[in-house]
């Protein structure tokens, strides 16, 4: 073998490849003076429908020149969590603000919905809603008055429907109800302390379609109105709650009670 060969024909390799990687360095620089460096956005992997749910099986990161990027776009996937498209957006298109929003009254409420869910709304006063401290997002019970017995005082019975239910909204303020992203909230806004809204007279909560039925109910033959007690957002526990009765609450003085109503009874049946 001729290595004074070879060797030449590796040199003359490697000054070629040398060339080569200074060329593409030159014309890289020329494009980032004309263009700008790379970098990342987030573009549609899919085209996304007006109001459409945005998560990460629909978006992913691109990398293209700053000077392609469009104002307000999105470098961070995590930006658009539980995001709702405002426009059409199409694959491939760079999503920017305010393209986008939170669900709110603006998307309607129905995105808000679990899946098997259904939005249910009541009217409340302050006796039956903690004064309208409640806010979207709350968990709460509901408790009803139950008379099957024709007014008998001794059968009426006071029950906890339902349990750890969710508030989807108080009125026309819904959960996640804020700004659009990307616009800035006057301070005479913050000022009012929205958050702290309770001129509502209706609560809508989030129930399974048999939990529906159930409230719906007792609303229309109950003749009294559920009671809503509020819980801790992270308690979670459904617990097997007893009925309460006239008895319950008597206590001692229970079984006097039971002898009146059995006399009273009797007297009914004579």
């Amino acid at each position: 073998m001729n290595t004074r060969a070879f060797t030449l024909a590796l040199i003359i390799s490697l000054f070629s490849m040398f060339m080569v990687y200074t060329y593409i360095e030159d014309e890289k620089s020329v494009i980032n003076q004309r263009y700008g460096t790379n970098t990342s956005v987030v573009v549609a992997k899919v085209d996304i429908q007006e109001l459409e749910l945005i998560d990460d099986s629909k978006v992913t990161i691109q990398s293209v020149p700053s000077s392609f990027v469009q104002p307000g776009a999105f470098r961070k996937i995590d930006e658009l969590e539980n995001t709702v498209a405002t426009v059409p957006i199409l694959k491939g298109e760079q999503i920017s603000k305010p393209r986008v929003t939170y669900p709110g009254t603006g998307t309607g409420l129905s995105r808000q919905v679990s899946a098997g869910k259904r939005a249910f709304a009541m009217t409340i006063t302050d006796e039956s809603a903690v004064s309208r401290l409640i806010k979207p997002g709350d968990r709460v019970d509901i408790v009803a008055a139950i008379d099957f017995s024709a007014g008998r005082k001794d059968l009426q019975k006071i029950m906890t429907i339902l349990q750890n239910v969710y508030v989807l909204s108080t009125g026309m303020s819904i959960t996640n109800n804020i700004p659009i992203i990307g616009i800035k909230t006057p301070r005479e806004i913050k000022a009012m302390k929205l958050s702290t809204y309770s001129q509502y007279n209706t609560i809508t909560l989030e129930l399974d379609p048999y939990q529906v039925q159930k409230l719906t109910h007792v609303l229309s033959y109950s003749g009294r109105r559920p009671t809503i007690s509020l819980r801790n957002n992270n308690d979670n526990e459904i617990i097997n709650i007893k009925p309460t009765r006239l008895f319950d609450i008597l206590g001692e003085d229970a079984a006097e009670a039971r002898t009146y109503f059995s006399d009273q009874n009797k007297q009914a049946g004579q």
